[in-house]
């Protein structure tokens, strides 16, 4: 879609800026620490917001496609679920070796694939529809509205660390706190007293990069394709507000459609994969807390 105009034009930088804003919520919570207030209570609200709303859809439909099964022929629907369900099973089954353990990891991997690929996908919708709902619900020109999840790195830090504690879970399952607490002394350089310092700040710096770049890399990828189908819609705010068949203007409006349909196609591409390496990275993590050093 175009990009919105206000009583008074907005530049490119402008427009941006603001579609880059989050709703923001503030719950109260301050904190007074040596005469400065440190605010914990912003949230944003609009990340939330879409993150449970796309969630309760995705789950909705999966318990749906379980209630609906049948053992005759499938349908679409039921076919496809059972597809999808069979390749998060294969790929489980790959990388994490206790049956038990996988009958808890498959569903939850299945529901990350299906949750992520909501939140990513909301990037298809138009750039200004649902920031202009939004402030026309509200009476409020100047109202945020971030919709793509994915996009808010306090989203996907959020998911990485949720993983990193179902590691930690495992790891306290699997081996017993004993046998965890002697792993991350012992390796990965070896038993010997001198050395468990070193390799348990290893270990502490293992957990974080894999916690960090496992959000970092969906956070990073989405952000950039929201600014891409930003930039295309300004192509189309300059065609739709200085229409003229005698300037470049007009191919701009050209540029808008053909760019935007192309980078719409391709980001169906990005946000499956995307939704499907975020998958494969949780499975690979809990069915290394399953290992022993």
């Amino acid at each position: 879609m175009a990009a919105e105009t206000t009583e008074q034009a907005q530049t490119a930088g402008q427009y941006i800026q603001h579609h880059l804003h989050h709703l923001q919520k503030d719950f109260g919570f301050h904190n007074v620490t040596q005469n400065k207030i440190i605010d914990f209570s912003l949230f944003n609200a609009d990340s939330m917001f879409w993150s449970i709303l796309l969630g309760a859809i995705g789950c909705f439909f999966l318990w749906r496609a379980a209630r609906k099964a049948t053992s005759g022929v499938p349908g679409r629907f039921q076919a496809a679920v059972e597809i999808l369900s069979e390749m998060v099973e294969n790929q489980a089954k790959g990388v994490i070796h206790n049956e038990k353990s996988r009958k808890l990891v498959s569903p939850l991997a299945l529901t990350v694939f299906v949750w992520i690929f909501l939140m990513n996908a909301m990037d298809l919708l138009p750039v200004d529809l649902l920031p202009i709902g939004y402030q026309m619900a509200v009476g409020d020109h100047h109202a945020y509205q971030r919709a793509v999840p994915t996009a808010d790195l306090s989203t996907t830090l959020g998911l990485s660390v949720s993983v990193l504690l179902i590691c930690i879970f495992y790891n306290l399952k699997i081996k017993g706190l004993g046998g965890w607490s002697h792993e991350l002394v012992t390796a990965p350089f070896g038993a010997h007293p001198v050395l468990w310092p070193v390799n348990f700040l290893m270990q502490m710096i293992e957990f974080v990069a894999k916690t960090v770049s496992h959000g970092m890399r969906l956070f990073g990828n989405m952000f950039a394709g929201e600014l891409v189908f930003m930039l295309i819609a300004l192509m189309g705010g300059v065609w739709a507000w200085q229409f003229n068949p005698l300037t470049g203007g007009f191919w701009l409006g050209v540029g808008h459609v053909i760019a935007g349909s192309v980078w719409a196609i391709f980001h169906i591409l990005i946000i499956t994969l995307q939704a499907f390496i975020f998958m494969m990275l949780t499975l690979i993590y809990v069915g290394q807390a399953h290992d022993a050093h």
